[in-house]
């Protein structure tokens, strides 16, 4: 993977931020407690890193096809996230990694389902992590159902999501990928 831009490094940090204090409003309210900071930091841990692993995945995914790829924040959107969090639930669109060059119409649909498999493969940590560490159990769980939640989200073949592109590639992998996703949250711990 090529270094991150100081511009993207800020995008990433300012998203990651702002998709962690959105969940943890969802989680315990907004107050200025450490219930609420933990709260940050468990959605920075659990949320926030599946955001950064699903769009670095796109990146790594198209530079490996010769593409310049950098991810850029949509700051609105960032606003909204939090702004539906006072009403008890998350529409997170939080920026995506811009992508120039030319790829096919596979290249395109894997570099949009390695956002979902990253979430996928995420979880299964979370998951396995559980495992060793049962003390946390509730991290870890919800690491597993929000990831899960994520991939299955980007999976809708529609405007920008990941499945969209997904689906013109191939119709068998997006109902695969959906799939695992469902098996994964019908599975839950």
């Amino acid at each position: 993977m090529s270094r991150l831009s100081k511009t993207e490094v800020v995008d990433l940090l300012k998203a990651w931020i702002a998709i962690s204090i959105a969940f943890a409003i969802v989680l315990t309210g907004l107050s200025f407690t450490l219930e609420f900071l933990t709260g940050v930091v468990i959605a920075a841990i659990t949320v926030g890193v599946g955001f950064l692993l699903h769009e670095l995945a796109h990146k790594v995914v198209a530079q490996r096809y010769g593409c310049f790829a950098e991810f850029r924040a949509f700051d609105g959107m960032l606003l909204l996230a939090i702004v539906f969090a006072f009403l008890g639930f998350i529409f997170a669109a939080p920026g995506a990694v811009m992508i120039s060059g030319q790829v096919t119409r596979r290249e395109n649909g894997l570099i949009s389902v390695a956002g979902p498999w990253t979430n996928f493969a995420l979880a299964a940590v979370f998951f396995a992590v559980s495992t060793f560490l049962p003390a946390y159990s509730f991290i870890w769980k919800y690491g597993f159902t929000v990831n899960v939640w994520l991939g299955l989200f980007n999976m809708i073949p529609f405007w920008l999501l990941d499945g969209r592109k997904v689906w013109a590639w191939s119709k068998g992998v997006w109902v695969g990928t959906v799939l695992v996703g469902v098996v994964m949250i019908g599975n839950t711990f």
